[in-house]
């Protein structure tokens, strides 16, 4: 298990902070709340990846968080998976 977890179907409406304060409920710890926005409007994309403290913050936050709702929205929580090599977007 890592520390790192996708939380996807994610509000436009959510800001790091709200996240934040949502995935340290119960005393977990979390170091990094990134909300990833697109690069041609600025506006989020509706997904976010949260680095928690530990392992077991992690595993904890999964179980607590997955299917609750945030700022309107039933969020999907899981273990941020690693970005595989390729893609770009080329033609070619």
């Amino acid at each position: 298990m890592g520390k790192r977890l996708y939380v996807g179907n994610l509000s436009y409406d959510s800001t790091e902070d709200s996240v934040r304060a949502a995935f340290s409920e119960g005393g977990r710890a979390v170091d990094e709340v990134v909300i990833m926005m697109d690069r041609e409007t600025g506006r989020p994309r509706g997904f976010a990846f949260v680095e928690m403290g530990s392992d077991a913050d992690a595993q904890a936050a999964i179980e607590a968080m997955d299917g609750t709702m945030l700022d309107g929205r039933n969020l999907k929580v899981n273990e941020a998976r690693e970005r595989r090599p390729g893609g770009g977007g080329g033609r070619w």
